[in-house]
């Protein structure tokens, strides 16, 4: 069989179309496979599993965030290094709202899937704090400015997904990073 251009595409098309339909659990690889049009062959060239179809982009984003820190000016706080890197990511996903909303329903449904996405979320924190840390940031503020930032992030996402909200993903983060810095200002350092 030929290559067939576009063949990831489809199948993550249709594998959110199935899983929306169907639920995760009840959706087999043949079965996407066949929506999209290809082969099992095919689906397997592309993904080593049917959960990969929903995190295969994390390691893109891992490299959008990393070099978007280390592209910030010299000058900037590491808390700004990270929000600039969010807001770049941001960007990718305004473009895909309906597409996020449908694959946060779905991993929001299955235990398996939110420890997979937790997973994913754990990798960026410390991909951010490695990426700090070659910026000259030591320890801890360089795992806790990357834990920060995804937790920021997470919130920010979870507001942006949810079909009430009429507020761009790049304003929730902006919007999630003040209330942090507000918490943060308005408490007092502990005594040593």
């Amino acid at each position: 069989m030929r290559w067939e251009p576009g063949s990831r595409s489809r199948l993550q098309e249709a594998a959110l179309a199935l899983y929306g339909e169907r639920g995760f659990e009840n959706t087999t690889v043949a079965e996407i496979a066949e929506r999209a049009g290809v082969t099992e062959r095919t689906f397997f060239r592309h993904f080593t599993d049917k959960r990969e179809v929903l995190f295969w982009g994390a390691g893109a984003l891992q490299e959008l965030l990393v070099d978007a820190v280390a592209g910030a000016p010299d000058s900037a706080a590491p808390i700004d290094a990270v929000a600039a890197a969010l807001a770049a990511a941001a960007a990718l996903f305004e473009q895909r709202r309906e597409g996020s909303m449908l694959r946060q329903d779905i991993i929001t449904a299955n235990t398996e899937l939110r420890e997979r996405e937790l997973i994913k979320l754990a990798a960026l924190a410390s991909g951010l704090a490695d990426a700090l840390r070659r910026r000259g940031v030591e320890d801890p503020a360089a795992s806790l400015t990357g834990e920060a930032a995804i937790a920021v992030f997470k919130v920010a996402f979870e507001r942006w997904v949810d079909t009430t909200n009429r507020l761009t993903l790049t304003q929730l983060i902006r919007d999630s990073f003040d209330e942090l810095k507000a918490v943060t200002a308005a408490t007092s350092p502990p005594a040593h």
